[in-house]
């Protein structure tokens, strides 16, 4: 068993000043397989101050210097890659293959994306030539909170982190108890990188605990949190009180509109993306919508690929599914599922209970429920699990009325070859996201949503300039600049 205790706090590891143990759990075999302490509000405070302190001299750094030390970061997080896949594989069940891949492969593709934008993104403009004195200045937030969540450690730390950097902020860092290994290893890349003390820290601790606590300092100037629905609302309020800047990336509930001609390869592709990382994904396209003409060879096909799809250990290398992250949200889709069969939805593919083989573990069967309708638990309440709804519809007009009946508005999908259609559809959706007969969004393209997914961008300039206050200035002297 790991036992990491300590914080990273102005550019020091300190010992937690009120520690609490909290076991970390391997989802594959329920198992403890780490031992780390929950912060209190006096670490929290202590972490505060020393960001304070090192945020004045860290924004007035030339942001060539920010980004030599964002490279060398790169360069040891490329090195190190094994540790952190292992690290997060272990400890929300990832399979390593995908842990290597995916997983840690998302925070090393961010990082390169925001030095891509950051070297070419202006600080300081023009406002324009009609008047040449008057100055646009991109200026950093301040001090940041950062709370991430479990499901896609890296991911979601490299967006904030990388970003708050080179914008020139200064932060705290909280990740998620469920998967806090994976940041003390990135801490200790920040450390070995050079990065100057008390320009990045970080507190283990709970929601209610650390969370709160910096949600509502009065000395964090913005939160930049992860996570679901109903903790960001609770942030939202906290905050409210300093009137701090909230960057919110919340839950989802995505349609995957499915038209009578779509590719042969539309259906298959969506359960093999809902089922992806185990349905552990905000923007999961959870609700699959099928033409009518098609919807009986969709449905009779969906559930052939999700009986196909293997569920294994997190440690077993190959093309499988893994553990759901915890006893909680195993329970929790175990009740949905049954709630969709009690609701009348056709079970077509798994069902309750672990995978045939399993005892122990967090383990889900991947499961398709058809003729849903979406009035029904299952197609308004995020999952995040292996868990797919199909319904039908007859025209473009409904299945539109369909996809934007949520309350959520993070990813939708489209599948059809006719390409006016295809930009009809991507414009009438209510999401921040739209992907089209499976090609995904571009290298930098930003991540966010609208409604109650969210507030805010992540990813390349639009994610840079999330931690950046725009700053008028008139009577600039362009000759000494």
């Amino acid at each position: 068993m790991i036992e990491k205790r300590d914080f990273y706090i102005d550019g020091q590891w300190v010992a937690p000043l009120e520690p609490r143990d909290h076991q970390v759990i391997d989802p594959s075999t329920e198992d403890p397989c780490a031992v780390i302490s929950l912060g209190s509000e006096a670490d929290a405070d202590r972490a505060v101050a020393a960001a304070k302190a090192a945020f004045p001299a860290w924004m007035a750094t030339p942001p060539a210097d920010r980004i030599a030390i964002v490279e060398k970061f790169l360069e040891i997080y490329e090195r190190r890659k094994e540790e952190m896949a292992q690290a997060i594989s272990t400890e929300m069940g990832a399979p390593i293959d995908l842990s290597r891949s995916a997983q840690w492969g998302a925070g090393f593709s961010h990082t390169k994306n925001f030095l891509r934008a950051a070297k070419t993104f202006e600080f300081v403009r023009p406002l324009g030539d009609h008047a040449p004195n008057d100055r646009i200045v991109y200026e950093a937030v301040g001090v940041c909170a950062l709370i991430t969540p479990w499901n896609w450690p890296m991911n979601q730390v490299t967006l904030k982190v990388i970003a708050a950097l080179i914008a020139g902020c200064t932060m705290v860092l909280k990740p998620s108890e469920e998967s806090p290994l994976n940041a003390l290893l990135f801490a200790e890349m920040m450390d070995e990188a050079g990065v100057p003390k008390g320009v990045f820290n970080l507190v283990n601790g709970d929601g209610a605990g650390v969370g709160s606590a910096l949600s509502g300092h009065p000395d964090v100037d913005m939160v930049s949190f992860t996570g679901s629905t109903r903790a960001g609302i609770a942030i939202s309020q906290n905050a409210a009180k300093t009137l701090k800047k909230v960057h919110l990336e919340l839950g989802g509930k995505g349609a995957n509109v499915i038209f009578s001609d779509a590719d042969d390869k539309a259906v298959k592709r969506g359960v093999l993306h809902m089922m992806n990382n185990s349905g552990q994904s905000c923007n999961a396209p959870s609700r699959m919508l099928v033409q009518r003409d098609r919807y009986d060879a969709a449905v009779e096909e969906a559930a052939a690929v999700a009986e196909k799809i293997t569920v294994g250990p997190a440690s077993q290398e190959g093309r499988h599914i893994g553990p759901v992250v915890n006893a909680s949200q195993f329970e929790k889709i175990q009740g949905l599922i049954q709630k969709g069969i009690d609701e009348g939805a056709r079970l077509v593919a798994g069902g309750t209970g672990r995978p045939e083989g399993f005892n122990r573990g967090f383990f889900v069967r991947p499961t398709v429920f058809a003729d849903a309708n979406n009035q029904m638990t299952i197609a308004r309440e995020e999952i995040f699990g292996p868990v797919l709804t199909i319904m039908p519809f007859d025209t473009e007009e409904e299945a539109i009325a369909i996809a934007n009946d949520t309350p959520y508005g993070l990813t939708n999908y489209v599948q059809t070859t006719d390409g006016e259609r295809a930009n009809r559809m991507a414009l009438s959706l209510r999401s921040g996201m739209v992907e089209m007969n499976g090609q995904p969004r571009g290298a930098g393209a930003p991540f966010g949503g609208m409604k109650a997914s969210g507030n805010g961008r992540e990813g390349g300039i639009w994610g840079l300039e999330d931690f950046l206050e725009v700053k008028a200035v008139s009577g600039w002297d362009a000759k000494t600049a």
